[in-house]
């Protein structure tokens, strides 16, 4: 499961509950980013907190939870790979010059695949050392995806090249019927999903050019198609929150449609039960994956930081920390933030992860 850092101003300063106005303010402290009466009071507590070594003026632009590892990446694409357990440093170390474009990051068995400088890049998932440095002479507009035989990418032609996984010999190219551009590409061995900018969903054969079947959105997709099992999950441009089934091998049928009055910019993000989409404008909604009806919507929510249980943790663009209950369908509390660098959204377990401006990262999980 990845999960890309949405880089926000968040530091805890003060839990208060709702609908009461009481107010408990942090006390400042130098040897950690959250004080112990601040993580008492939100019900929260330190798993651990690492510092990185980051220069003057250097920021981290983006993370992916992978597995157990937490990987960050600096606006100078310096890597650090962290245990996600113990919030130990595995490696660290650069991948790229600054400046140099880096699209994407998944790991495939002991192999972490990327694109930089619109070369493949293979990293040892261990020390972060090149292990195969590929220039397909290709235009690469979307992160490749892989499975236990090939890679497939998206380039600026329109076609999804396929690769032989051992050699990245050129099996076969595809395009989707329209001509439209993949926009993102998911696969395992037995399927490959597509996704375009003309609102296409495409799922086909993984070793040859056969298409199963198509699913048409009337706009173009916002971010990439996310699979539950036989579900697929998806925003469009259109504003609406898609599900569609794959009810066998060849046939698709749509399960429901939520609106979300706004134009999509972005994925919406999966837990077991729930689809939480953010929508400009009108804020985060947590839509149950069953019915499709909304739960919850919160007008100043912009991201989920993690879930527990019946709760859901959200970040605001009001500089709050609100925990929502999917199962009331109501706000319980929140927490008053002000400025540090950033925040992870977790879809995997209960673990929330924060950042400051000087590099360090802390890893709290709820107590109650």
């Amino acid at each position: 499961m990845q999960t890309i850092f949405r880089w926000k101003a968040l530091i805890l300063l003060a839990a208060c509950t709702v609908p009461g106005t009481a107010e408990v303010r942090a006390a400042q402290r130098s040897d950690g980013l959250l004080s112990p009466d601040l993580l008492s009071h939100a019900h929260l507590q330190a798993v651990w907190q690492q510092d990185l070594p980051v220069k003057e003026g250097e920021k981290f632009v983006a993370t992916t939870i992978l597995g157990d590892r937490l990987y960050i990446r600096s606006d100078r694409n310096y890597l650090w790979s962290l245990d996600r357990a113990k919030g130990n440093i595995v490696f660290s170390r650069p991948i790229a010059l600054p400046g140099i474009p880096v699209l994407g990051l998944s790991l495939y068995e002991n192999r972490l695949i990327t694109v930089i400088n619109n070369q493949l890049v293979e990293l040892d998932k261990g020390t972060g050392t090149e292990q195969r440095v590929s220039d397909l002479e290709l235009s690469i507009v979307a992160p490749p995806a892989r499975n236990s035989q090939f890679f497939y990418i998206s380039a600026a032609d329109r076609r999804l090249h396929v690769l032989r996984a051992r050699d990245l010999v050129q099996i076969f190219p595809v395009a989707v019927e329209n001509d439209s551009l993949i926009t993102s590409v998911m696969a395992d061995d037995n399927l490959v999903v597509l996704g375009t900018d003309a609102g296409n969903v495409v799922a086909m054969m993984p070793d040859a050019p056969r298409k199963l079947w198509q699913f048409n959105a009337p706009e173009p997709l916002a971010g990439p198609v996310m699979r539950d099992g036989n579900s697929f999950y998806f925003a469009s441009v259109d504003t609406n929150v898609y599900r569609v089934d794959m009810t066998n091998v060849t046939t698709v049928a749509l399960i429901w449609r939520y609106q979300t009055e706004a134009v999509l910019d972005r994925a919406p993000l999966l837990t077991r039960d729930f689809v939480y989409q953010y929508a400009p404008g009108r804020g985060l909604t947590a839509i149950a994956k069953q019915t499709g009806r909304a739960v919850w919507s919160l007008p100043e929510g912009v991201d989920l930081l993690a879930e527990a249980g019946s709760k859901a943790y959200v970040v605001t663009r009001v500089g709050t920390f609100a925990v929502m209950d999917n199962a009331a369908g109501r706000q319980l509390y929140w927490v008053n933030i002000a400025p540090v660098a950033g925040h992870v959204a977790n879809t995997t377990d209960a673990r929330i992860y924060l950042a400051d401006k000087t590099g360090r990262i802390v890893c709290l999980e709820p107590t109650m």
